[in-house]
C-alpha cells in the first residue's frame, strides 16, 4: 500500500480491550485511520460512532463484504477468532487477532493456511513480548551476570473472581488461554530455545464455570533448561520471576529487579568444600528509570502498532512470526494434553 496513506482499521469487538488499549492507540497514532467498528451491542456502537464519526455495523460479514479496509482487528471471545480471520483474510484483509489468537493448534493452523491463500497479513497479538521485563531480563541474562541459566520461574498470583465468558470452556474460556500468551511465552522468548516436554496440572479453585482457574506447567527446553510457569490463587507477594544461573539469581517482583551474585569461597585443597560463599545483592537501577518505558510489563499498545504500521507498509516484518505463535499454541496444547492424561507430553 501507498505508505504516505493511512491505514483504514476496522475494529471487530468494542468492548473493554477493543474501545481502550487498541483503539487509543489507533486513535494516537498518524499511521491509522479507524473507520470501523463492529459490535453486536448497540451501545458500543453508539460509543464508537460518537468518538471516531466512523461507521457502524452489528455483522462483521457485511462490514468487510462493503468497504475498503486495510486492518481488521478482532477483538472478541476467543471461540470466534479462527472464523472471523478465515473470513477476513479471504475478503482480502490484513487481520490482527488478539490473543489467544486461536483456542488449539488446529485453528492456528487453518488460520495460517488462509493467510498464505489470501496472501495478506495474518498478525497474532501477543503483547507480553514487548514487556519491560522481559526486554530487561533478557539483556541482564545475556551480559553473563548470573552465568549459565538453568532454570526460569515465571508466576502471576490472583485473588480475583470473574463472572463473564472466560470461566465458559464452551467460548474459549480458562487461565491457560487467557494467561498463557503471558506467562508460559515470555520464558520462552528469554531461553530462546524451543520446548521438548512439558509436564502440567490444571485446577479450578474459586472461579465459577467449568474452566480452570489455576495452572502449573513444568517445561524442558531443547538446551535443557527447565521452564517453570504457574498462574495461581494467592496473595500476590511472590516473585513474578526467579532467573536461576551458576552464579547467582534474578529476582523480578513487577518491574523491580534484584540481581544476587554469589561468589563461593574456593578450597584449598581437592578434598576441600566450599561451605561458604558471599552473596552481592544489588537493585538494578536501569529497571527503575523513568525515561526508560520499562513499567509496561505487557507491552506499550503505541509501540506495538508502529511495529504494525510497518509490516502492513511493508517496511519491515512483524515482530511476532507465524511460526513462533505456533509453537507457542502447540505448547499450551501440550499443558491441556499433560494436565488430561497426568503423564508428560514430548514436542520433539
Amino acid at each position: 500500500m501507498d505508505r504516505q496513506a493511512k491505514i483504514r482499521t476496522a475494529i471487530i469487538g468494542y468492548g473493554r480491550s477493543g474501545s481502550t488499549l487498541h483503539a487509543d492507540a489507533i486513535e494516537k497514532l498518524d499511521d491509522f485511520e479507524l473507520t470501523h467498528v463492529c459490535d453486536i451491542d448497540e451501545e458500543a456502537r453508539n460509543k464508537a460512532a460518537q468518538r471516531f464519526q466512523c461507521k457502524t455495523y452489528d455483522d462483521y460479514r457485511q462490514m468487510i463484504k462493503e468497504n475498503d479496509i486495510d486492518l481488521v482487528v478482532i477483538v472478541t471471545r476467543s471461540d470466534q477468532h479462527c472464523e472471523m480471520t478465515c473470513d477476513c483474510l479471504a475478503a482480502g484483509k490484513n487481520v490482527l487477532v488478539t490473543k489467544p489468537w486461536a483456542v488449539d493448534a488446529h485453528q492456528a493452523e487453518k488460520m495460517i493456511a488462509a493467510a498464505g491463500d489470501s496472501g495478506k497479513l495474518l498478525l497474532p497479538w501477543l503483547p507480553a513480548r514487548w514487556g519491560g521485563d522481559l526486554l530487561r531480563l533478557r539483556e541482564l541474562v545475556k551480559s553473563g551476570v548470573i552465568g549459565k541459566v538453568f532454570q526460569v520461574r515465571r508466576c502471576q498470583y490472583l485473588f480475583s473472581v470473574r463472572y463473564d465468558w472466560q470461566t465458559q470452556k464452551k467460548y474459549g474460556g480458562g487461565y491457560l488461554l487467557n494467561w498463557g500468551p503471558h506467562l508460559i511465552d515470555q520464558p520462552i522468548q528469554l531461553v530462546g530455545s524451543p520446548v521438548k516436554s512439558v509436564y502440567a496440572e490444571m485446577r479450578q479453585i474459586i472461579n465459577p464455570g467449568d474452566v480452570e482457574d489455576v495452572f502449573y506447567a513444568v517445561m524442558k527446553t531443547e538446551d535443557d533448561v527447565v521452564i517453570i510457569s504457574e498462574n495461581n490463587i494467592a496473595a500476590p507477594k511472590l516473585p513474578n520471576w526467579v532467573i536461576q544461573g551458576d552464579a547467582g539469581t534474578i529476582f523480578a517482583e513487577g518491574n523491580k529487579i534484584e540481581i544476587h551474585k554469589i561468589i563461593p569461597d574456593k578450597p584449598n585443597d581437592r578434598g576441600g568444600y566450599g561451605e561458604s560463599f558471599k552473596i552481592e545483592v544489588s537493585v538494578d537501577e536501569k529497571s527503575l528509570d523513568n525515561s526508560i518505558n520499562w513499567s509496561n510489563l505487557y507491552g506499550d499498545a503505541l509501540d506495538i502498532y508502529c511495529n504494525i504500521a510497518g509490516a502492513i507498509r511493508g517496511i519491515h516484518q512483524y515482530y511476532v512470526t507465524l511460526d513462533s505463535a505456533l509453537n507457542l499454541t502447540r505448547v499450551m496444547d501440550a499443558v491441556r494434553l499433560s494436565n488430561e492424561k497426568g503423564q508428560v507430553i514430548y514436542l520433539r
